[in-house]
């Protein structure tokens, strides 16, 4: 879990991922109200099918956001997905190498299976596209050089 500034002191944003869900959730809690989460961005990264969403409530009370909260919410949610979901947009073929590694390895690959792995990919792709799946799958750095 991790916590970004909020330009309110009322008000705290979180990031945690969520493992049953393989998504990333971002969350807008207000903390007068016992940290009740008023509004949650949820960034599914593993699943290219699944769109990320934005829900709303979670209190009975009415809740006023001050605008400047408002506006770092949807900022945070834009930047995960960017983080997370830049992957989706590649090649249908390079989706589909991304999404057969992250089912089969969960994001856990050791060092050994990894060099395997990578010298499999370094044969079958060009530099630029090995990059590319080995950080949508792995979220590793391919040199490139």
């Amino acid at each position: 879990m991790s916590r970004a500034p909020s330009p309110d002191p009322d008000f705290a944003l979180t990031a945690t991922y969520v493992l049953p869900d393989d998504a990333w959730h971002l969350e807008l809690d207000h903390l007068p109200s016992g940290g009740v989460t008023v509004l949650a961005g949820i960034i599914p990264d593993e699943d290219p099918e699944r769109e990320p969403s934005v829900c709303a409530g979670g209190t009975d009370e009415v809740v006023h956001i001050p605008v400047p909260v408002l506006r770092r919410f949807p900022e945070l949610v834009d930047e995960q997905i960017a983080a997370s979901r830049a992957w989706v947009q590649l090649r249908p073929e390079l989706v589909a190498t991304i999404k057969e590694l992250i089912d089969e390895y969960r994001g856990a690959i050791d060092e050994d299976e990894y060099a395997v792995l990578l010298a499999r990919l370094e044969s079958e792709l060009p530099p630029a596209d090995v990059a590319e799946v080995v950080r949508g799958a792995f979220h590793r750095e391919y040199d490139l050089a």
